[in-house]
């Protein structure tokens, strides 16, 4: 099955301690069905002193949430993810909320060009 948000879009999360935030994907893990958002699920990692840092550190990371709990952002508001065939055989992932088409997902096989 199709996963209903790739790389680079602009999400809200809709369950957890992060509700209600919104962010762009960083990365998409597809075996585990989890992404990482921009913004959202930040942990901080407390670095002990080194020589090459003396002073130690602390680290501010997003950890990964599970894809269930995102949603595309369309109009300032989460939509559910319909998929739709165009008649070039190309597949299209189109929002619920107003049809509007949000990205492609394969588009037709072309030959690749001789350089």
């Amino acid at each position: 099955m199709p996963a209903h948000v790739k790389k680079g879009d602009v999400v809200i999360v809709t369950a957890g301690d992060d509700k209600g935030k919104t962010g762009e994907i960083v990365s998409v893990d597809t075996k585990a069905n989890r992404v990482v958002v921009r913004g959202v699920n930040i942990h901080k990692r407390h670095l002990k002193p080194t020589q090459g840092r003396p002073q130690g550190a602390i680290v501010e990371m997003e950890l990964p949430i599970h894809m269930s709990n995102v949603s595309p952002v369309v109009d300032g508001k989460p939509t559910r993810v319909r998929f739709a065939t165009k008649s070039d055989g190309s597949k299209v992932r189109v929002a619920a909320r107003n049809g509007a088409e949000l990205s492609t997902l394969h588009g037709p096989r072309t030959a690749k060009k001789a350089k």
